[in-house]
């Protein structure tokens, strides 16, 4: 199967929207984007309003947040309040929520402020710099993300860090978790929009398997209403011919073989592993984990364990919450019985609702504040 790519800087937004206005729709399609970033350009541009009724859009599985597995985030809280460290993070992982009882710390924000010594970063670099600037004190970087993040982990650790530095992983890799959807029979859409920023680091490649194994029309999708209607019109025109193949809708940035240099350093620093998902279970081959060469490195072999068994039961969801639902396209997330009434921004009851590539934050940050009535959108 070819893998073509469409030229898209020489057509607005609002011709593509005519030319997919045009297609004669033999039934309603369901098309799925898999990433946060694609996800919020659709909300806040209100794509979904403009295109024609016989199409919807499903997010999907593109929020790393809210993914990780909970006994990881357990384990980083419970490193900040019981050994001497200072613990570093990204952002948007502080406020997402364990399951505890209600008298005890359920997110590392809560445990910044019983005394963890708790820094959000942005950047690996941070993290080296704190290190540095605190040579007398074990730094933990809690590095939790797909590949576009786990490239500049990689990286840092390839060029080498401090000798205080370690890393807690909790990486993942996109492409399995839309492998495990297709290959469970179930997958709840007819075409896909891949990740364009996965895509630039890992190469338009890894989502060949999506025609070539399941017959389903895919392309990769950036982030400008242009690329991403593109995108749609591909996959949508690809189902009304018959026809079936990738297509690179964002040749700027994406090219073919992603970052060659990234992907080195991945293979050299990691290796690939079963990894929980949480609200999912165990998907294979969709993790990474530290290569053993770098043990000096790795925070899950130099403190002890704080895992409690209790937290392997396949990442379960808060009672009554329904991100694990959301992530997999199921329902969209103001189907979700908690948006909007216990589950909000201000207290977020889900890590939907934390993550800006979150679903249900995303909805909400574009004005939907009101949940529907429970009903699978399959």
């Amino acid at each position: 199967m070819a893998t073509t790519t469409i030229t898209t800087t020489a057509t607005s937004t609002r011709q593509w929207l005519d030319r997919l206005r045009a297609l004669k729709l033999p039934r309603r399609f369901k098309v799925m984007n898999v990433c946060g970033g694609h996800e919020r350009s659709i909300a806040m541009t209100g794509l979904r309003k403009a295109l024609p009724p016989g199409i919807e859009l499903v997010p999907g599985p593109g929020c790393p947040v809210c993914i990780c597995p909970e006994e990881s985030i357990y384990q980083a809280i419970q490193l900040a309040l019981s050994e001497k460290i200072i613990l570093v993070a990204f952002g948007d992982m502080l406020r997402v929520p364990v399951n505890v009882r209600k008298n005890e710390i359920r997110s590392l924000d809560q445990a910044r402020a019983a005394g963890g010594e708790i820094v959000p970063i942005a950047s690996p670099l941070e993290a080296v710099r704190i290190a540095r600037d605190n040579p007398q004190r074990r730094v933990v970087f809690f590095a939790a993300g797909f590949e576009t993040t786990t490239a500049p982990v990689a990286a840092m650790l390839a060029e080498g860090v401090p000798a205080n530095l370690s890393v807690l992983l909790a990486a993942r890799r996109t492409w399995p978790a839309v492998a495990m959807l297709l290959e469970s029979g179930m997958p709840g859409f007819d075409a896909l929009i891949g990740p364009g920023h996965v895509a630039t680091v890992m190469g338009p490649e890894e989502w060949a398997f999506v025609p070539q194994q399941h017959g389903l029309p895919a392309a990769i999708g950036g982030f400008t209403g242009e690329s991403l209607v593109a995108a749609l019109y591909s996959v949508v025109r690809q189902l009304v011919e018959g026809r079936r193949f990738l297509d690179n809708c964002y040749p700027e940035v994406v090219r073919p073989g992603g970052n060659p240099a990234a992907r080195r350093q991945i293979e050299t620093t990691m290796e690939i592993v079963d990894a929980n998902w949480r609200g999912i279970g165990t998907i294979p081959a969709s993790g990474y984990a530290l290569r053993p060469e770098l043990a000096a490195h790795d925070a899950g072999k130099l403190y002890p364990s704080y895992d409690d068994d209790m937290r392997k039961r396949a990442g379960e969801m808060p009672p009554g919450c329904d991100c694990a639902r959301v992530v997999l396209g199921r329902i969209y997330p103001d189907q979700c019985k908690l948006y909007g009434r216990a589950c909000t921004p201000r207290n977020p009851v889900g890590p939907c609702m934390v993550s800006d590539e979150g679903a249900c934050r995303i909805w909400w940050s574009s004005g939907v504040r009101t949940p529907r009535e429970l009903a699978d959108v399959e």
